[in-house]
């Protein structure tokens, strides 16, 4: 019985938890707070929560208030990686789902498209029109008379040299050095997310492998249905069953990112409360327990939930 019920409070205990963090951070601008973020009290500063009355975390160094800062760091931490985790994780299971049903030759485009989207893509990776543009005019020009063939399109070898490309380079690496470059603020979201989708998309590529060979994916075929339909009805829905763990993994992941990011700080503009932030403020003045503990904790324990929940997911969809 004992068995039976541990899992259940825990499952429990990391969904309270995490609501509540969404609670709160959602309802920071709106609760009584003595200041608002950004805005010091120089009368208290690097003050314990027992020394500053009007402050029940105390404050840091600059006269910040600590529990101002962590009711907004969570704001900044949830706006921030859970839409860039719900695209990745989109995009991910898109691209993958893709490549693993049609493989590398299974989805053909007709020339020009394909000449179009070659285009597109040297465009995106920045090369100089002068060297992509007669490359595609000469291709163009030389396939003409046959414009109406339909070329396979590598999808699966496009979706592994990116994802092999991506992970090369340490993803703190990458985003550390474009967020040097000057990717920060706006741009921060799209460069994890640019980061973040190779994991999942290489999950649900091995889902829709082993799922596009099941009897019922083949009597659909039999059927004479259209690959498109077969695709969407009868394989897609089984192979994104494995998201219900790899989101909140995404989650904790880019929460940490960011985290170490604004440790480091870079990412985020200065004025933006972070938990990263915190701790290096913490880092700063050593004895200042209380700016170190409260971020701290906030952080291990929405990463320990995260992961919990995605364990108890991922037990559910093995069984």
């Amino acid at each position: 019985m004992a068995q039976l019920i541990r899992p259940t409070a825990g499952c429990a205990l990391a969904w309270g938890w995490f609501s509540v963090l969404i609670i709160s951070a959602l309802a920071a601008p709106w609760l009584p707070l003595p200041y608002p973020p950004g805005t010091p009290d120089l009368l208290h500063l690097a003050a314990p929560p027992s020394a500053a009355a009007a402050h029940w975390l105390g404050t840091d160094g600059q006269g910040l208030d600590v529990l101002t800062q962590l009711l907004f760091g969570a704001r900044t931490a949830l706006l921030l990686t859970l839409p860039v985790a719900a695209g990745a994780t989109l995009l991910g299971a898109a691209i993958g789902a893709t490549a693993g049903f049609w493989g590398n030759r299974g989805l053909r485009v007709p020339l020009p498209a394909a000449l179009l989207g070659l285009a597109a893509a040297m465009w995106a990776a920045a090369v100089p029109w002068l060297l992509t543009g007669p490359v595609v005019l000469a291709a163009g020009l030389a396939c003409w008379p046959r414009w109406y063939r339909r070329c396979p399109v590598p999808l699966d070898s496009l979706l592994t040299g990116t994802g092999t490309l991506l992970d090369a380079v340490p993803r703190l690496v990458l985003v550390t050095a474009a967020a040097g470059l000057g990717a920060s603020g706006r741009a921060l979201p799209l460069l994890l997310l640019f980061t973040t989708w190779p994991e999942t998309a290489r999950l649900v590529r091995a889902q829709m492998w082993r799922v596009r060979v099941q009897p019922f994916v083949e009597a659909a075929q039999a059927a004479g249905l259209p690959p498109l339909r077969v695709w969407l009805r009868h394989c897609l829905p089984h192979a994104l069953i494995p998201l219900k763990s790899v989101f909140p993994l995404s989650v904790a992941g880019l929460l940490g990112l960011e985290s170490t990011l604004s440790f480091l700080g870079i990412g985020l503009p200065p004025e933006v409360p972070s938990w990263g932030r915190m701790l290096n403020a913490a880092h700063s003045d050593l004895g200042a327990w209380w700016v170190f503990v409260p971020p701290f904790l906030a952080l291990a324990s929405t990463t320990l939930a995260l992961a919990y929940i995605a364990n108890k997911s991922k037990h559910s969809f093995n069984n």
